[in-house]
């Protein structure tokens, strides 16, 4: 069970990708019985260690302090509950351990695009993350420079993406590429879990974004975020019929922020959730520019076989509260 971030092509997850509640971004889930929960821890703070192998450019105390930072960065999200704690050093690698949560730098030359990895061992029957770990192949050069340093990736930015992994986050579709030889190189990406990196030397990811901020919200909230947020729920249509795997946009004119979410089964239906309130302009796109198996599991038949849409009106988010049902309507290509 593994959730890769690729440098340069989209990322495989092996999870079932998928929202019970229909959350506003793809959550990763398990299947028990019949039907699918989201992965998220329960017992926090989560008690990490980090593996004491340096590598050309990072030793462990600099591996430490940057993912100590990008726990804080989740971790200081508005109204979540979450923590984490540094349990100390460890000669244990993340490739090898399946008792602790260890993340750490691995030798991995069969995995030539691939910067890091997170895995999980989950109780099945709760959907509980009991232990995790994440590595980052050290096949790439590295940086924990406080500006970043060119040629070398940035820790911290890599280290937030699998975080958001760890945490029960799936992947983004926020965020425009180019194809280019040897793979996709990113031009502007809204989510800190969009699948794809960075060019050597950005520090950009280093932030989180709307999506990242509302999909971690959800999973952990505080007393506060169901009284302050609210939702879009709807369903993707075609000649009638519901449409899996629709890339669906809320825009919020007056802030800027982009919240997205995904129809997650044959019905088109889905839900973007923790939401502030206000008018939201609402948009509907194909997956036809990423690799789907970045996004869903095999079970999702994603149909990419239509043309972006816009809904006709503004649709009012309120507090507390979730919208009218829309429907959003799409031709074929």
């Amino acid at each position: 069970m593994r959730s890769r971030l690729l440098p340069t092509a989209a990322v495989v997850a092996a999870f079932a990708l998928c929202a019970p509640d229909a959350g506003a971004y793809l959550k990763l889930g398990t299947r028990i019985g019949s039907g699918v929960i989201s992965l998220k821890w329960n017992a926090l703070p989560i008690r990490y260690f980090i593996s004491n192998q340096d590598v050309p450019g990072v030793t462990a105390p600099q591996l430490q302090q940057a993912v100590s930072n990008a726990f804080a960065t989740w971790n200081g999200a508005p109204d979540v509950n979450l923590g984490a704690e540094f349990a100390g050093f460890t000669g244990t690698s993340p490739l090898q351990n399946r008792s602790e949560t260890v993340l750490g730098f691995a030798d991995r030359p069969d995995l030539d695009r691939v910067l890091g990895s997170t895995s999980f061992t989950v109780d099945t029957v709760s959907g509980e993350i009991v232990e995790a770990d994440i590595f980052f192949n050290s096949i790439f050069p590295w940086s924990t420079a406080a500006g970043g340093e060119s040629g070398r990736y940035d820790v911290q930015s890599i280290a937030l993406h699998e975080i958001g992994h760890l945490l029960g986050l799936g992947h983004s579709a926020l965020g425009e590429t180019e194809l280019r030889a040897g793979g996709r190189r990113v031009l502007a990406s809204e989510a800190v879990m969009f699948p794809i990196a960075f060019s050597p030397g950005s520090i950009d990811q280093r932030t989180l974004h709307a999506d990242d901020i509302a999909g971690i919200s959800d999973l952990y909230p505080n007393d506060t975020i169901r009284r302050r947020t609210g939702s879009i729920s709807g369903r993707v249509t075609k000649n009638g019929s519901g449409v899996a795997g629709a890339h669906v946009i809320a825009y919020a004119p007056a802030t800027g922020k982009l919240v997205a979410g995904f129809t997650l089964d044959d019905s088109g239906s889905f839900v973007i959730a923790s939401l502030d309130p206000g008018p939201y302009v609402l948009r509907v796109e194909p997956l036809d520019d990423a690799e789907p198996d970045s996004f869903f599991d095999a079970s999702v038949h994603v149909d990419a076989d239509f043309r972006p849409a816009f809904y006709p009106q503004l649709v009012v988010v309120p507090a507390s509260g979730t919208s009218r049902s829309v429907e959003l309507k799409v031709v074929g290509k």
